[in-house]
């Protein structure tokens, strides 16, 4: 169970959304949290990589680097 408190401004938006589809508020928030849930855990994925890597915990190499490694260059 999940109790959230919207700012007035979106929760008329979702009133507007749900009357004017004849489907619940609840059906909109779920909908919407379920199609955007993916890319906000790879964005706060990302951003720990970055962080990673700017503190030098993690290392990148450049793509002829991989392919030279991998006996893959030209």
């Amino acid at each position: 169970m999940l109790a959230i408190r919207l700012p007035e401004e979106i929760e008329a938006r979702l009133d507007k959304l749900a009357k004017r589809t004849g489907r619940s508020k609840t059906f909109h928030a779920r909908e919407a949290i379920l199609k955007h849930l993916d890319d906000l855990e790879d964005l706060y994925l990302a951003e720990q990589i970055v962080r990673r890597i700017r503190s030098e915990e993690e290392h990148t190499a450049t793509l002829d680097d991989v392919e030279a490694r991998l006996g893959l260059a030209d």
